[in-house]
């Protein structure tokens, strides 16, 4: 049976791991680190994680790249929480005789319910009025109504889906558009589907939940910003790639767009130097979309699930090379 002794959780921000699986379950004997701060570029990752065999690695956080996973010799198995990860090169991996095992998904319908909670956020600008309010002051802005706009939805799958329906719920008019929509779905939840650009040009909101792929990587880019009206609201609960982050700067500077809720960012976490941290008209949350109770039970649950199977000689959920 595969022996193991040294055991990484990465990326623990709120330190919390520790109360979502019983750990204490793990082989005796073995030694479980978790990391509460983010590690860093390919170095420090590699100088940290060297003596283990077994790392948990929290979504795509922590990229695992060949250039990486060359450097851990002792590394044997790499569990990634959810049943994908786009970080992780698993052709490298089988290469270096590392299993990758994922979790059931989780995180569905947190990150839909956020999407909504940055859409308030930014329509009634609340983070400005909580600031103000504290501040001593009184009502400083004017917000605007949901009902009868249009809500134009990217992606109609798990998360896209369930936005789009408590737009209609809101009675909103709601399209849709994807590469691969499908139309009749669309239509029994009181969608309508339109084209790309119908959905850019016409929406009071437009809001993403497609997964990053080379065919969605800047799919909203300088020219599909220049298509939306000025005060148009962008919502990116997604991956930050599939909007072109200096051209979504450039428009917010201009005036060209009314604004922008973002969840997801090009480097997280965010540098303090980031130039989103200046940015107008925005809400910008830390990547909150599937940091919940529900999900993180899921996913470390399932986590240990997997080292416990490995260790047996069963591994379990195993990702494979696409």
């Amino acid at each position: 049976m595969p022996e193991i002794r040294r055991v990484a959780i990465l990326d623990d921000y709120q330190r919390t791991a520790h109360r979502y699986a019983a750990w204490d379950s793990l082989p005796e004997g073995t030694q479980l680190t978790c990391f509460s701060e983010y590690l860093g570029g390919i170095e420090e990752v590699v100088a940290a994680l060297r003596p283990f065999d077994v790392v948990v690695a929290m979504r795509e956080r922590t990229p695992f790249p060949a250039e990486v996973l060359d450097q851990l010799p002792n590394l044997r198995l790499l569990v990634t929480t959810g049943p994908a990860n786009a970080a992780i090169d698993t052709a490298a991996a089988a290469r270096q005789g590392i299993v990758v095992s994922g979790t059931r998904p989780a995180g569905l319908t947190s990150t839909a319910e956020l999407t909504w909670g940055l859409l308030h956020a930014l329509t009634r600008s609340l983070p400005a009025e909580d600031r103000n309010l504290r501040a001593g002051g009184w009502q400083q802005t004017v917000g605007r109504d949901l009902h009868g706009a249009r809500l134009g939805v990217i992606g109609l799958g798990n998360v896209g889906s369930r936005v789009a329906q408590v737009g209609v719920a809101f009675g909103m008019d709601v399209v849709a558009w994807s590469a691969h929509l499908d139309p009749g779905h669309a239509k029994k939840m009181g969608v309508t589907p339109a084209s790309k650009q119908e959905l850019l040009t016409t929406s009071d909101v437009v809001t993403l939940h497609v997964r990053l792929s080379p065919r969605t990587v800047g799919l909203i880019g300088a020219a599909e910003l220049a298509l939306m009206r000025p005060d148009t609201l962008l919502i990116n609960t997604s991956r930050a790639p599939v909007v072109d982050e200096q051209a979504l700067l450039a428009a917010l500077h201009a005036g060209t767009l009314g604004g922008a809720a973002l969840d997801v960012h090009f480097t997280e976490p965010l540098p303090t130097d980031s130039p989103w941290r200046s940015a107008p008209r925005t809400v910008l949350a830390p990547h909150l979309g599937y940091v919940t109770a529900d999900a993180y039970e899921t996913f470390y649950r399932d986590a240990l699930g997997d080292i416990l199977a490995y260790a047996a000689g069963a591994p379990i959920r195993v990702l494979t090379t696409p």
